[in-house]
């Protein structure tokens, strides 16, 4: 059953995740760019910029309490993009935060 709080947020909290997939694209940008492309460094920005853009349609769906710490999956988002996108490896230390991120943020969405 999906609690009252992730039901009454649904639409926010899904364009809050959206928002934090498309800056992290954004980000994947910028880092692959930062060897002098510019390119690809704007199309980073433009990415980052719509992500922004989709966070502020966001808040209007959603209680900021809930939507706002929902921001901390762009660490869990960058953990995958720079493993799978950037051959960076991942530590055990790395897999507990992204669980502990994860948790939190479940916790969180579920109390309002």
């Amino acid at each position: 059953m999906i609690s009252e709080s992730i039901q009454k947020n649904k639409k926010g909290i899904l364009l809050m995740v959206l928002s934090s997939i498309v800056v992290c694209l954004g980000q994947l940008l910028w880092k692959l760019g930062s060897n002098g492309d510019l390119l690809i460094l704007a199309e980073g920005f433009v990415l980052y910029g719509v992500g922004a853009l989709i966070m502020i349609v966001a808040y209007r769906f959603g209680s900021l309490s809930v939507l706002q710490p929902i921001l901390s999956l762009n660490y869990v988002i960058s953990l995958f993009v720079g493993y799978f996108f950037l051959n960076e490896s991942v530590s055990l230390y790395n897999i507990l935060g992204v669980i502990i991120i994860i948790s939190g943020v479940y916790l969180i969405a579920t109390g309002d």
